[in-house]
């Protein structure tokens, strides 16, 4: 028999809802700051009207929704989710009110797609947006990366034991540290580190290509936010391609890679287990499947001619598949390149990629290489086991910051989640399909949005089917939180619609 939820649950889904929301007004004073700084005073504008909407709603439903009780899973989980939603609404009135989106839903589009760190944008003249919208733009991504939960948990929350539930709702299950507020606010010791280090570094790569002081900075900044937070959005319309520097891309190479290792392992790097990186099953699983897919992808490349030496066809294609595996998005190369001029096994091999994604419990998206690892590390277990004696007991173990056994329950989980994974990325480039796209790109721009990557093949446009638009939206979260909180705030909206 399904419950009804009741007036305490509904307090304390809207308690905890609203102090996320409040969480993202405060974000907005960081592009209002920028806006006044330029003097860009209808941007400035734009963002106290969108403050006041967060702040409104925020503190309004801490007063209607005033409770003392706590979180329980299921309540952790639907907060996790459903703020996601209503962040993702009320984010998008600066990209609305700013007139470079051609309708609310195309801003919703965006805001999604920068909170879940995918980069896909149907935002009209990128390279003419104010700096104060340009700053939004990558703060939701680099906020994206790290969570607005743990946003959240590390201003305005107090390290109860329904914080982990939302924690672990926003697709996280690693403490850094003993008390999950503590843990959120380690993972920001690391972003903010890398922050100042990978910002200086753009920086002062981007002055000696000739940009001004400000240009420079600013383009560091969002760059490094675009890469950090594995989400690929970029200050020009061109992408990364638009620097032309093969300094700028190995930085940029950097932080992708870092951004897209697990906070746990940067913390026990931080704290000086220097052997974990080697160690690690994560690690290992995406350096094999990195160079794989890149030989991969080479080869056809050398064989098709597409690049006139060796050093631009190693340049571009280990550029795209790091983009692709990290799922950061970025790219040197037009988007309608990977059609006429990767083909299908250029693209096959960056779908790969992509789909694996990049580390657990960090800003990348999908399945994830520990997953990988884990599902490797069961296949030769069964392979020791059919050649070894029946009286033989096989274990195997993988290494994640500790020896951990492999158990049963723990490969079931891998392959659950990984199987609806593909799940997702069958049927929604099965949509694309039905809409005429060819099965190649339908599969590539569903693999992108799926994993939270953000490459395009030329699919993603301001002129694709609004149903299109729904239903990236809908995957790009869905892939981002890794089903099971989704899953959770449908079972809630479902049982006070039909529960005793």
């Amino acid at each position: 028999m399904i419950l009804r939820p009741r007036k305490q649950d509904h307090l304390l889904i809207g308690k905890y809802t609203g102090k996320i929301v409040i969480g993202v007004g405060l974000l907005m004073v960081i592009p209002l700051i920028t806006s006044i700084v330029f003097q860009e005073w209808d941007t400035a504008v734009d963002f106290v009207i969108s403050m006041s909407a967060c702040f409104i709603f925020g503190f309004g439903t801490q007063i209607v929704c005033r409770t003392e009780r706590d979180l329980s899973w299921s309540h952790g989980l639907v907060v996790a989710s459903g703020s996601w939603i209503v962040a993702t609404i009320i984010g998008a009135l600066p990209h609305w009110l700013s007139g470079h989106e051609g309708s609310y839903l195309d801003a919703m589009f965006d805001v999604m797609s920068g909170y879940t760190t995918t980069g896909l944008y149907l935002m009209q003249d990128l390279d003419h947006i104010s700096h104060g919208l340009n700053m939004w733009r990558h703060l939701l991504t680099y906020a994206g990366g790290q969570g607005i939960v743990v946003i959240a948990l590390t201003f305005l929350f107090k390290g109860t034991a329904g914080a982990y539930k939302m924690y672990v709702g926003e697709g996280k299950d690693e403490r850094l540290l003993p008390n999950v507020v503590q843990t959120a606010r380690a993972i920001w010791l690391v972003s903010l580190t890398w922050l100042v280090i990978g910002t200086a570094a753009l920086f002062g790569t981007g002055l000696l290509l000739g940009q001004e002081p400000v240009r420079a900075f600013l383009h560091g900044l969002w760059v490094f936010m675009g890469a950090w937070s594995t989400g690929g959005f970029a200050p020009q319309s061109y992408n990364t391609i638009w620097f032309h520097s093969l300094s700028y891309e190995v930085i940029c190479i950097v932080i992708m890679i870092a951004g897209s290792l697990n906070f746990a392992l940067h913390w026990a790097l931080w704290t000086g287990n220097r052997k974990e990186l080697r160690r690690n099953v994560e690690t290992v699983s995406f350096t094999v499947t990195l160079v794989v897919t890149t030989l991969v992808a080479t080869f056809w490349l050398a064989k098709s001619g597409v690049y006139p030496d060796a050093m631009s066809l190693f340049r571009k294609a280990f550029y795209q598949l790091a983009s692709g595996h990290t799922t950061t998005g970025f790219s040197t190369i037009y988007s309608k390149a990977f059609i006429s001029q990767w083909g299908p096994v250029g693209m096959i091999a960056t779908m790969i990629a992509m789909a694996i994604g990049a580390s657990a419990c960090s800003t990348a998206g999908g399945i994830k290489g520990v997953r990988i690892g884990i599902i490797t590390k069961a296949f030769l277990q069964d392979v020791r086991k059919m050649i070894s004696p029946e009286s033989a007991v096989v274990r195997a173990k993988y290494h994640h910051i500790r020896g951990i056994l492999l158990e049963d329950g723990v490969v079931r989980g891998a392959l659950m989640i990984t199987v609806a994974y593909m799940t997702m990325y069958a049927l929604t480039a099965f949509v694309g399909t039905l809409y005429g796209y060819p099965l190649v790109t339908s599969m590539f721009e569903a693999v992108s949005a799926g994993s939270n990557t953000g490459l395009s093949c030329g699919l993603t446009d301001p002129t694709m089917p609004d149903l299109m638009k729904v239903l990236y939206i809908f995957v790009m979260w869905l892939g981002r939180l890794e089903f099971m909180s989704v899953f959770a705030l449908i079972g809630y909206g479902y049982s006070m619609l039909r529960g005793r």
